[in-house]
């Protein structure tokens, strides 16, 4: 290639841009930290997105609000893990908490805590997370937490003896499958809720019906 197109071909490039999700891209907005835009915005157009409004009344810890709520469900992501890591986010509401992208979250937990400089202060998981996850997450925030639609005693097997920063520290909360199973077949792209909690019993209403289920206490083994 000459150098006349070899500078022909720069200018090309240096002027090309691209439409997605409603934004012009050019080829320097992929470099650095914008690259996380793009990806954001892919994620975005494949996951589904649930609103939800929940009045929430936890008795057990003295929190009243009502909760509007944006949710992404990734294609991978289950019906009954996107409601599990919701309960979690209420049964574990204050200041700071906030979702991440669920299953596709990658070295981040479900649903976590910072303080005001950002800092992560509870990692909070969902479903069956592993040892080297747990232990990365309790020694990095401090604070972590399990909460699981499935087996109990499976994940308590799996993470018996391992190594885990303040593995005895880490509740492990579970609910009943049937319950999960039900509700989550219950949970349209709009929903409104209203969820109670008393001496760790969940009563939710969704529309006519109003369902509870046990929230049962683990504490892995060492």
């Amino acid at each position: 290639m000459d150098q006349t197109t070899r500078t022909a071909e720069a200018r090309r490039h240096q002027s090309t841009t691209w439409r997605f999700g409603g934004r012009t891209l050019s080829p320097e907005m992929l470099n650095g930290n914008q690259i996380r835009v793009l990806t954001d915005d892919i994620m975005a157009l494949n996951a589904t997105v649930y609103s939800l409004s929940i009045d929430l009344a936890d008795i057990d810890r003295g929190v009243y609000e009502t909760l509007d709520l944006r949710i992404a469900r990734q294609p991978s992501e289950t019906a009954e893990f996107m409601l599990t890591r919701i309960l979690a986010y209420c049964l574990e509401y204050g200041d700071g908490i906030c979702f991440t992208e669920g299953v596709a979250a990658g070295d981040e937990p479900a649903v976590c805590v910072r303080d005001l400089t950002g800092r992560l202060t509870a990692w909070i998981e969902v479903g069956i997370p592993d040892a080297e996850r747990l232990h990365r997450g309790s020694k990095l925030a401090g604070r972590a937490a399990v909460y699981t639609h499935r087996d109990p005693g499976q994940l308590l097997r799996q993470l018996a003896g391992k190594r885990i920063h303040k593995a005895a520290e880490i509740p492990i909360h579970a609910f009943d499958p049937r319950f999960i199973d039900e509700v989550a077949g219950l949970i349209e792209r709009r929903t409104e809720l209203a969820l109670s909690v008393t001496e760790r019993q969940l009563y939710l209403q969704v529309g006519a019906r109003t369902l509870s289920c046990a929230v049962v206490e683990h504490r892995i083994r060492q």
